[in-house]
Order: structure tokens, then C-alpha cells, then sequence
């Protein structure tokens, strides 16, 4: 080892895409955002799924404008994307503020 790598005490460690350590678990702040996202999508679409396989339901319009059946898939199609738009739109206004402010400042 060199006094550089003793000094700096980086070397085996791997570093995040914005050049941070990594948490104890592995975890930076992006992927563990993406990762929530995604679980709570999915929670969206088991919620549609058993919606539509416990009680008579009418069939859903994503938007008011695009029908889907009156199905467990159907409900489950309609939850996660309904999750999704409601979750991802102010994600990505976020996200865009952020770099937006962080380049401008």
C-alpha cells in the first residue's frame, strides 16, 4: 500500500453515482427514493388487484379518458398507473428544481 492509499482510506471502498460514500446498508438518497417509488407503485397495484377481486366494481377511466375492464388486472393496471402519475409528476418537478437551483447558484 502506498502512503497515499493509507491516507485517503478510499481505495476499496466503492463510491456512489454522485461520487458519495455509500450508506452502511448500501443505500444512497436517489436509489432508496427510486426504490420507495417503485414499492409504493406496486402497493397501488396489489390495492387495484384485490379492489377489484373482493367487491363489484364499475370499470375505471385512467384520466377520465382511457377505460380499462372491470377486471383484477384492469383495477390493478388503473391503480399503479394512477400511483405512478400522482407520485412521478411531483418527483420529477423535484428533481428538476434541484438541478435547476443547484446549477444556477
Amino acid at each position: 500500500m502506498t502512503d497515499d492509499e493509507t491516507h485517503s482510506g478510499t481505495t476499496s471502498r466503492r463510491r456512489g453515482r454522485d461520487g458519495d460514500e455509500p450508506s452502511a446498508r448500501g443505500y444512497n438518497g436517489p436509489r432508496l427514493v427510486v426504490g420507495l417509488y417503485f414499492a409504493l407503485v406496486a402497493v397501488g397495484a396489489t390495492a387495484g388487484f384485490l379492489t377489484a377481486t373482493f367487491v363489484d366494481v364499475n370499470a375505471p377511466r385512467f384520466l377520465f379518458l382511457v377505460p380499462f375492464p372491470a377486471s383484477p388486472l384492469g383495477f390493478a393496471a388503473y391503480g399503479g398507473l394512477t400511483l405512478a402519475l400522482v407520485l412521478g409528476v411531483p418527483l420529477a418537478l423535484v428533481v428538476y428544481v434541484s438541478r435547476t437551483v443547484a446549477d444556477s447558484a
